[in-house]
C-alpha cells in the first residue's frame, strides 16, 4: 500500500527530503538551547561579568532565531510536498478511472469514488503531512531529550522512568479505543453523500412528490449517525489532555522538589538551579513528544481505511486493454455478430444476450425494439466495445473489435442515450466535444438536422447560451436533440441512437431521421426505440426478447412472421402512441 501511495510523490521528493533536514535541525537546535539557558542562569546565578552574560544571552538569541528558520522553512516546504502529494493523487485517482471500462465502474458507486477523491485524498494529505514532519520530529525530540535530560539531571531524570510508561500506555489505550470509531465514520461518509447527490439530482422528483421532509429525515440520520461516532470516538480521545496534565504537573513537583533538595543539601554541587531549569524544559518536551506521538498514531490509523480505499482505485486493472500492434483505423461501418453471448459479471448466473448472430453492412440501418431488460442496450454497447463479450466475436469494419485500438474505434463510434448527459459550459462548447475544430457553420448544419436550431434561435445568446450542470436549464427533448447534433458533429462511421428520441414527438423524430439520410448515408445507423414509427423505415428491424433475437426481417415482413412485432404494432397504431416515455 506504502509502494503504491509513494508512486503519487513524484516531483514532491525534494520538498520531502527538505522538510526531513530541517526539521532534524530544528530538534537538535531546540534540544540544545535548555543546555544554554542552564549556563546562562549559573553564570547569573555565581555573579558572573556582564560580558559573559550578555556573550551567553546572544548565543542562546542566535540559536533562537535558527530553531525558527528551519521550523519556518521546514513548515513551507511540508506544506508544498503534502499539497503536491495530494494533487498528484487526485490526479492519478481520475485518470485512472479515466480508463475504466464500464464493468470496472459498475464495482464503484460515483458517491463512493467521490469521497475517496475528496475526503480520503484530505486525510491521507494530513498524515503525509504529519509523517514528514511530526512523526520524525517527535520521535527525535523524545529520544534527544531523555539523553540530555539524563545528561543535566543525573539521578534526577529517574521521574522519566514512571511519567514516560504512564503517559505512553494511556495514550496508546485511549488511541485503540477510539479507532473503532473512527473506521465506521468514513465508510458512513458514501452513504451521506449519496444521499446528497440523490437528492440534488432529483430534486424535481423530490418537489413533485413533496418528499421534501423525508429526504431531511434521510440525511439528518446519516449525519446524526456520523456525528454519533464521531462523539464517542471524541469522548475517548479528549482524555489525552487530563492524563497529559496529570503527568506534566507530576513531573513538575518532582523535579522542583527532589532537586531543590538535592541542590540545598549538597550546596549546589550535584545539581543546580540552571539544570532544575533544564530539567523541567526537558520534562515538557519528551512529554508534549509523547502526546504528538499519540496524535500521529490516532491520524494515522484514521487514515488507513482511507489509504486502503484510495489504493482499491488505483490498483483497480481496466477490464478492457488495448492489443498489441492494435488496428488504429476502422475501414467501415459494416458490423458483424458472430454467436455472441454477454453476461455483466462472470459471477451472474444468466446471460444478458445468448447466440447473437447478426450481418450488418456499412450505411444500412438497424432498428431495434424489446421490452425493458430484453437486452437491446447491452447489444449496442458491444460495438464501442463498452463491454467485452463474454463468448463469440463482434466485428466492426471486417475485424474483431479487440484487435482495435480502443481511441480509435471509440472515434469511429458515436452514442446517444436516453439519459442524455450535457455539461457546464456554452452549447458550442457542448457540441464541440463531437468536433473540438469544427466551424460555427459545420454546428449550425447538424442543429438545423437535429431540429435543435429551432429551439436554439429562441435563446438571447443563441449558441452562446450557458449550459448548466447537467443540462438543468433546458427540457429533456432540447437536451436530446443537442445531444444527436453532438453525435452527427462526429461524422462517425457507426451511430448508435439508444431511445435517444423519446421525448421528442413523432414529427420530430421523422425530421431528425430524414436528416440522417442525408448528412450521413454511409454511416450505419442503430436506433434502439419504443416507438414503430422510429425504426418502420430501417432497413433491418431486429426483435429482442430475453436477450436472444426472436425475430428480424423488414417492417412489413415482421408484420407478417413475428407476433410480438405485431402485437406492438397494433397497440401503438390502434390504441394511440403507447410511449411511456
Amino acid at each position: 500500500m506504502i509502494k503504491t501511495l509513494a508512486k503519487s510523490i513524484r516531483e514532491y521528493k525534494l520538498p520531502s527530503i527538505l522538510t526531513l533536514i530541517f526539521i532534524m535541525g530544528e530538534v537538535l537546535i531546540e534540544v540544545y538551547i535548555p543546555f544554554i539557558t542552564a549556563d546562562l542562569v549559573n553564570s547569573i546565578k555565581a555573579s558572573a561579568p556582564i560580558e559573559t552574560v550578555v556573550k551567553t544571552g546572544l548565543y542562546l538569541g542566535l540559536m533562537a532565531v535558527l530553531s525558527l528558520c528551519c521550523g519556518g522553512i521546514a513548515g513551507f516546504t511540508c506544506a508544498k510536498a503534502s499539497a503536491g502529494f495530494a494533487k498528484n493523487l487526485r490526479h492519478d485517482m481520475f485518470s485512472k478511472i479515466q480508463r475504466y471500462s464500464f464493468g470496472n465502474i459498475d464495482k464503484f458507486s460515483s458517491t463512493s469514488l467521490v469521497t475517496r477523491l475528496t475526503t480520503d485524498v484530505t486525510n491521507v494529505q494530513q498524515s503525509y503531512m504529519m509523517i514528514i514532519r511530526t512523526a520524525v520530529r517527535s520521535p527525535m525530540m523524545f529520544i534527544f531529550s531523555i539523553i540530555m535530560a539524563y545528561r543535566m539531571g543525573g539521578t534526577l531524570a529517574t521521574t522519566f522512568v514512571v511519567v514516560v510508561p504512564v503517559l505512553l500506555f494511556g495514550l496508546l489505550f485511549v488511541a485503540r479505543k477510539a479507532m473503532p470509531a473512527f473506521r465506521r465514520v468514513f465508510k458512513k461518509y458514501d452513504r451521506l453523500n449519496e444521499s446528497i447527490e440523490e437528492n440534488v439530482r432529483g430534486m424535481r422528483v423530490v418537489k413533485g412528490f413533496s418528499r421534501e421532509e423525508y429526504e431531511k429525515k434521510k440525511f439528518g440520520d446519516a449525519a446524526d449517525d456520523i456525528a454519533g461516532d464521531f462523539t464517542k470516538a471524541e469522548r475517548i480521545v479528549v482524555l489525552n489532555a487530563p492524563l497529559m496534565q496529570f503527568c506534566l504537573y507530576f513531573n513538575m513537583v518532582f523535579v522542583l522538589t527532589v532537586g531543590s533538595y538535592l541542590a540545598i543539601s549538597s550546596g549546589g554541587t550535584k545539581i543546580d538551579v540552571g539544570q532544575i531549569s533544564a530539567m523541567l524544559t526537558y520534562g515538557m518536551q519528551i512529554l508534549m513528544s509523547l502526546m504528538m506521538l499519540s496524535m500521529i498514531y490516532v491520524m494515522i490509523t484514521m487514515s488507513l481505511e482511507s489509504m486502503k480505499r484510495i489504493c482499491e482505485v488505483l490498483r483497480e486493472e481496466p477490464t478492457l486493454t488495448n492489443p498489441q500492434n492494435a488496428v488504429s483505423a476502422v475501414a467501415d461501418g459494416s458490423v458483424t455478430f458472430e454467436n455472441v453471448s454477454f453476461k455483466y459479471s462472470k459471477k451472474a448466473k444468466r446471460y444478458s444476450l445468448e447466440n447473437v448472430n447478426l450481418n450488418i453492412k456499412s450505411g444500412m440501418t438497424v432498428g431495434i425494439i424489446g421490452g425493458t431488460g430484453s437486452g437491446k442496450s447491452s447489444l449496442v454497447q458491444l460495438i464501442p466495445r463498452l463491454y467485452d463479450v463474454t463468448d463469440g466475436c463482434v466485428k466492426v469494419g471486417g475485424r474483431d473489435v479487440k484487435e482495435y485500438d480502443i481511441k480509435a474505434l471509440r472515434d469511429s463510434v458515436a452514442m446517444v442515450l436516453q439519459k442524455n448527459q450535457l455539461f457546464s459550459g456554452t452549447i458550442k462548447e457542448n457540441l464541440r466535444w463531437g468536433n473540438e475544430t469544427a466551424t460555427d457553420e459545420e454546428i449550425a448544419e447538424v442543429c438545423r438536422l437535429s431540429q435543435a436550431d429551432e429551439f436554439i434561435s429562441t435563446f438571447p445568446d443563441g449558441y452562446d447560451t450557458y449550459i448548466e450542470q447537467g443540462g438543468s436549464n433546458v427540457s429533456g427533448g432540447q437536451k436530446q436533440r443537442l445531444c444527436i447534433a453532438r453525435a452527427l458533429l462526429k461524422k462517425p462511421k457507426i451511430l448508435i441512437l439508444d431511445d435517444s428520441t423519446s421525448a421528442v414527438d413523432t414529427k420530430t423524430d421523422a425530421f431528425i431521421r430524414k436528416g440522417f439520410k442525408e448528412f450521413i448515408p454511409e454511416t450505419t445507423k442503430f436506433i434502439i426505440a419504443q416507438r414503430i414509427a422510429s425504426v418502420e423505415d430501417a432497413d433491418l428491424i431486429i426483435v429482442m426478447e430475453n436477450g436472444k433475437i426472436a425475430d428480424a426481417g423488414t417492417h412489413d415482413e415482421l408484420l407478417g412472421t413475428s407476433q410480438i412485432y405485431r402485437e406492438v404494432y397494433e397497440q401503438q397504431t390502434n390504441g394511440g402512441d403507447s410511449d411511456e416515455n
